[in-house]
């Protein structure tokens, strides 16, 4: 009975498969794997050789090696050198490890044999089989057609084979397959299946050698290219240096060409490049057209493609950065702070364009500084004030003479990075001629779903510009077209209370401007009460720009004050800034504060600031002329219109001649005429002071208004609430009448503002009117007659049903 166990030494292969009925000659150099050979030449000379599934692997254990491999028998065995033998050995029978029980001082395992499945002679020939080696034949054709090292006896005996396990055992033994793929063969017992196993893993590995001759083809070509561009090049420095022309040239050619391939571009950027510098060298050096395409590549090759800053993203230090910078705008800073953190949660997402806006002086640049600061982002500042020319944004084609890119590349290359923080300043300024609209070149730049591959007509290869953040600045969103609108998102920046400048002139300005001035904390002394003259009676504004200057006048007079008398300190109060500023440029109270007929004190909203502005009416007999003074714009011309058609539907409510409009004159003038005024706020005011002139009733002092009028009495929202109650409490007035429909935006006035203030809310005519108008003296309440009570509420009906009180004389 044939022995289908053994107790027999082990030696583990790196990186070699031997299969049965296979003569095979390898190195053997490990200690225990010499004794595993010495112990078997002692015995039978049988030895069980099995892969280790790892190369690296020093001495395997069992669980380093496969369980399948083959039982062999050594042919011979020769000393190499000390140290290391070589073996030749054959392939005998499959076998499977049961148990590896020795490790030293060799291997030493319990092995069975693997039987292997008997095909019948039926199945041997029909044509499934036939044709799965006619497959094999024309596979190893492939196999051999593309590899150079095969013997010329592994061709001829794959083509007489017609056993499929001898077959697939030949050629894995002989063709280059991965480890696992001769082991996968190696294990299985059918041979129909082994033969179909190689069949897919040489298809494979013709697949590869497809791949390889294809790559090393085209190196061969690429190398042929160069040598042969390299001849040409040493005759043409031959052919110059006959004709005494200098070679200054090709090595500016090759250093153009070195520089490209430095910085790594994509395929289609570095061949565009590449073809200009061949373009350069078939020009001569001192024609024109080399000086624009040197200056083109020169343009090209200075900006930072692969430069980045890192960004530092930390919601705290950018917190804490914009708190030291900047007192209030706490709305501005938690957004930005926000669009901080959604950058610190998802870096690469896409990050969306701020547009600050706000009157003068109230920090929109700084708070871009800061925001470059906390990021660790470069900042490049491009103004774009009376910009009219689309070149500017987009650049000129470089064809032109003196042609250069566009603001927006430029200030990339100047910032040394490829994700600065671009700050767009006064955007809204923008203008537009024959040349071009830059606003619509820029509905490109500020859109990042199309800035990734962003073209300037100059450079005229794509450059990213996603990873680039965006700031925008303007004073007002009225004059940015629509559409460039929409793609930013738009941060409002209002007035700065009193109680904030002050914060601000104390933390920031005086130290800043001390330090201009070269003082020392121990020179000048500015107190609280100076600085808030100087804002009350020496500025108006709604940033700080004008009380830096004053305070900066300050410090030039205590410099002149130290260095010519006899004093070591300046300390300036409120009563010092007369001799030291002169006269208030404004006086403390702009507004009427005694009861007078026809004068009434409306708010106003400028780019500046809020503003009182005072409406007078004035009734003469006449013929019914109606007469606009104070430099109108339409708006409040139409506002006037509308108010005294609301009056003259409520004639016979406050006791006003009907036939006034056909008998009377009526003059409403706003002073300081020299200065525009339009807008829709103005109704309530007109309306009010025309009733009082109309009535003889006096207005209330100390009060003040804003709110549109509508013909039928209602009182319509208005905007620029917060800075038109500043200007309010800045010119001492105690009572504010408002919308009722601005309730809401209480909410956002500053806490000194609302505690100073009264605030009413109207939501018609009647109701300002009542609370605006001094009691009538010709006719008293008791005296009314029933008719005209009944009047009365007829007149008020639809106020009740709009939901208002009707508020009777």
């Amino acid at each position: 009975m044939e022995l289908t166990t053994w107790n027999i030494p082990v030696l583990a292969l790196r990186g070699l498969t031997v299969f049965p009925h296979m003569n095979i000659t390898f190195d053997v150099e490990r200690p225990i794997s010499i004794a595993a050979l010495s112990r078997a030449m002692e015995t039978d000379q049988e030895i069980f050789l099995v892969t280790q599934k790892e190369i690296g692997t020093a001495v395997p254990g069992e669980k380093d090696l496969y369980r399948v491999g083959t039982v062999s028998h050594i042919s011979q065995v020769l000393r190499v050198s000390e140290g290391s033998v070589r073996v030749m050995v054959e392939g005998g029978r499959r076998a499977r490890m049961k148990r590896l029980w020795q490790s030293e001082p060799f291997l030493q395992a319990n092995v069975e044999a693997l039987p292997e499945q008997k095909e019948s002679e039926a199945f041997l020939n029909s044509p499934r089989t036939e044709a799965l080696l006619r497959q094999t034949a024309v596979l190893f054709e492939e196999y051999a057609g593309k590899v150079s090292n095969l013997p010329d006896g592994v061709k001829a005996q794959v083509l007489e084979s017609r056993d499929p396990g001898y077959l697939a055992d030949f050629l894995a033994q002989n063709v280059q397959l991965r480890a696992e793929e001769r082991q996968s063969i190696l294990e299985e017992t059918s041979a129909y299946v082994r033969l179909r196993k190689l069949n897919e893993f040489l298809a494979r590995e013709n697949d590869v050698l497809a791949f390889e001759g294809e790559m090393e083809s085209k190196v061969r070509s690429q190398l042929a290219r160069s040598q042969r561009e390299q001849i040409l090049r040493a005759q043409i420095r031959v052919m110059q240096s006959e004709l005494g022309e200098s070679e200054d040239g090709d090595e500016e050619l090759d250093e153009y060409r070195m520089r490209i391939l430095r910085l790594d571009l994509s395929e289609d950027t570095e061949a565009h490049l590449m073809k200009e510098v061949d373009k350069l060298g078939k020009q001569p050096y001192s024609s024109a057209e080399s000086a624009v395409i040197r200056n083109y590549l020169d343009v090209c090759l200075e900006m930072p493609w692969n430069t980045v800053t890192r960004e530092r993203l930390n919601v705290e230090a950018a917190r804490k950065i914009l708190d030291k910078d900047h007192f209030g705008l706490e709305k501005v800073k938690q957004r930005i702070v926000e669009t901080i953190a959604v950058r610190q949660m998802n870096p690469e997402g896409k990050g969306q364009i701020l547009c600050l806006v706000g009157p003068p002086g109230v920090g929109k640049t700084s708070i871009a500084v800061s925001v470059a600061k906390a990021l660790n982002r470069k900042l490049a500042r491009l103004s774009l004030g009376g910009v009219r020319d689309e070149a500017d944004i987009r650049g000129h084609r470089k064809t032109y003479i003196g042609s250069m890119p566009g603001r927006i590349i430029e200030a990339i290359s100047r910032s040394k990075s490829m994700n600065p923080l671009l700050l767009l300043d006064e955007i809204d300024k923008l203008g537009s001629d024959f040349r071009g609209d830059p606003a619509s070149a820029l509905l490109e730049v500020l859109d990042s779903e199309q800035n990734h591959a962003f073209r300037d007509h100059f450079m005229e290869i794509p450059v990213d510009l996603s990873r680039v953040m965006f700031i925008t600045t303007a004073n007002t969103t009225d004059t940015i077209p629509r559409p460039l609108l929409d793609r930013m998102e738009v941060i409002q920046l209002g007035s700065y209370t009193d109680e904030e400048k002050l914060q601000i002139a104390r933390n920031h300005l005086i130290p800043k401007q001390m330090k201009e001035h070269g003082l020392k904390k121990s020179q000048l002394k500015i107190d609280d009460g100076a600085i808030r003259a100087l804002i009350r009676d020496y500025t108006r504004e709604s940033g700080v720009r004008i009380l830096e200057r004053r305070i900066a006048a300050l410090c030039r007079k205590a410099d002149l004050n130290l260095l010519t008398g006899e004093t070591k300190r300046v300390a300036v109060v409120e009563a010092d800034l007369h001799g030291l500023l002169d006269m208030s440029p404004y006086p403390p109270a702009l507004y009427s504060e005694r009861e007078e007929v026809g004068v009434v004190n409306g708010l106003a909203w400028t780019e500046v600031g809020g503003e009182i502005l005072e409406v007078e009416a004035n009734v003469m007999d006449g013929t019914g002329k109606l007469e606009l003074t104070g430099n109108l714009g339409d708006v409040m011309k139409e506002s006037v219109q509308a108010a005294l058609s609301c009056l003259r539907s409520r004639t016979a409510v406050y006791d006003i001649d009907p036939e006034f409009y056909k008998n009377k004159d009526i003059h409403v003038h706003f002073p300081e005429g020299a200065v525009p005024k339009d807008g829709p706020s103005a109704g309530i005011a007109v309306a009010t002071a025309l009733c009082s002139a109309l009535t003889g009733r006096k207005v209330r002092a100390g009060i003040a208004m804003t709110g549109e009028i509508t013909l039928r009495g209602r009182v319509l929202a208005i905007g620029g609430l917060k800075e038109k109650t500043m200007a309010a409490l800045r010119s001492g007035v105690k009572t504010v009448l408002i919308p009722a429909d601005n309730v809401r935006d209480l909410e956002q006035i500053d806490q000194t503002v609302r505690a100073a203030l009264e605030f009413i809310p109207v939501g018609n005519v009647d109701e300002v009117l009542s609370r605006a108008l001094c009691p009538a003296f010709a006719r008293s309440r008791a005296e009314k007659t029933a008719e005209q009570e009944q009047t009365v509420v007829a007149a008020f009906s639809p106020v009740r049903e709009t939901g208002g009180d009707a508020l009777r004389q």
